[in-house]
């Protein structure tokens, strides 16, 4: 009984150190990244700032961020940015190339659950702090 314990443990202690020799060697894989193109912006443009409201948001990682990236991408828009809380979208963009209805095609192709609203040129962006009570 002995000699069969002694001969289970040593197949035992072989399997531990054979085993801990196998290292493994890292996988090394190449994945492709979509580098981002930086717009260049017509120096001789006239630039428009235009405030619109967006129905339909319901949170601002998802849907805000969504939108705000969507807008941003456009040809002719210098800067875009949507607030969530405030359910406001800020545009600068080039007049040449768009419109304020383009922008509302735009959010409506993201989804169709997202209404604009209340389109207005303005000079400078609001940035009020609305009071929540």
């Amino acid at each position: 009984m002995k000699i069969i314990k002694n001969i289970l443990n040593l197949a035992l202690i072989l399997a531990i150190i054979t085993s801990c020799k196998n290292e493994a060697k890292p996988e090394v894989k190449t994945v492709e990244v979509e580098t981002e193109t930086v717009k260049e912006l017509d120096p001789n443009a006239t630039y428009a700032k235009a405030e619109f409201t967006i129905d339909g948001m319901t949170c601002a990682v998802g849907c805000a961020a969504q939108i705000q990236k969507k807008i941003a991408k456009m040809d002719g828009v210098k800067s875009a940015k949507v607030d969530f809380d405030k359910k406001l979208a800020m545009v600068e963009y080039n007049e040449a190339k768009v419109t304020p209805t383009l922008l509302t095609e735009t959010v409506a192709k993201v989804s169709d659950t997202y209404k604009v609203s209340d389109m207005k040129t303005v000079n400078d962006f609001s940035n009020k702090k609305e009071d929540v009570q």
